[in-house]
């Protein structure tokens, strides 16, 4: 009997491993950088009409993407979001990144390896032409100094709120349990996100951040009474961006998986 049953076992566990190694195969990831140029993404810097790209700040050289200082003197505040054309709602997504090279001159302090992917997003379309950044969900991107503990996959919250552990949690930054990774090494980011219900960051295959129910509320973006009507209106869905904050970054193998609802 004992015999049978281990038998069964092995064959049930067989074909569940089965099973899950072909949904694996199947999935349907799409690749929304080509390697080649900025083919489907449209920048919105700051202080610039949305489809300018100030100073060529997104380049693409050797298959990676990249936010370029090259053509500044100086940062002159010019916060800058690379726009995906497709907006999306249950979806995961994965890239590489790094931090290359120096800070330009004239970025806030805490702005030194420091960038961004921003979910979420309201339409770049209708952004103002003086807002910093888009209303959205940010997921922190963060490199180490070479001396301190700094977390990266964080999440900020621009003109938003969130629910964290099950209380809302109004203030702007949480960190989240990732290892600190200093100089220029590539780092894998995979987010999940399921409309209003729920987003999870992960750092190198490790979760290391979860919350549930963003919604509009808050500062963070500079447009005034803008969205104050809006308050508390859930996010269900919107567009991606990569942030320009002042610090050369790169982003490689950006691909996004659609979910069922």
């Amino acid at each position: 009997m004992m015999r049978r049953n281990l038998i069964l076992l092995f064959v049930f566990s067989f074909i569940l491993a089965s099973t899950v190694y072909s949904c694996k195969q199947n999935e349907q990831w799409i690749p929304l950088f080509n390697g080649k140029n900025l083919e489907g993404w449209t920048p919105k810097i700051k202080g610039y009409p949305f489809g300018e790209n100030y100073n060529n700040t997104f380049i693409v050289e050797d298959e990676v993407l990249k936010v370029s200082y090259k053509a500044y003197d100086s940062f002159h505040n010019a916060f800058g979001h690379l726009f995906y054309k497709t907006p999306y709602s249950n979806y995961k997504f994965r890239m590489d990144y790094r931090f290359t090279g120096e800070q330009i001159a004239g970025g806030r302090p805490w702005a030194l390896r420091n960038s961004g992917i921003m979910i979420h997003c309201e339409n770049p379309k209708y952004m103002d032409l003086e807002q910093n950044f888009p209303v959205s969900i940010e997921v922190q991107l963060l490199g180490g100094n070479g001396v301190d503990e700094r977390s990266t996959g964080n999440l900020c919250t621009p003109g938003t709120h969130v629910f964290y552990k099950d209380s809302l949690v109004t203030e702007h930054i949480i960190k989240s349990s990732s290892k600190t990774y200093h100089g220029e090494q590539w780092v894998h980011v995979d987010i999940e996100v399921r409309n209003d219900s729920v987003i999870k960051h992960f750092i190198n295959g490790e979760k290391v951040l979860e919350y549930t129910k963003p919604h509009i509320g808050g500062g963070a973006v500079n447009t005034g009474d803008k969205w104050k009507s809006k308050e508390n209106q859930p996010l269900i869905g919107g567009y991606i961006s990569l942030q320009s904050e002042s610090h050369p970054v790169e982003f490689k193998t950006i691909e996004l998986l659609i979910l069922e609802d």
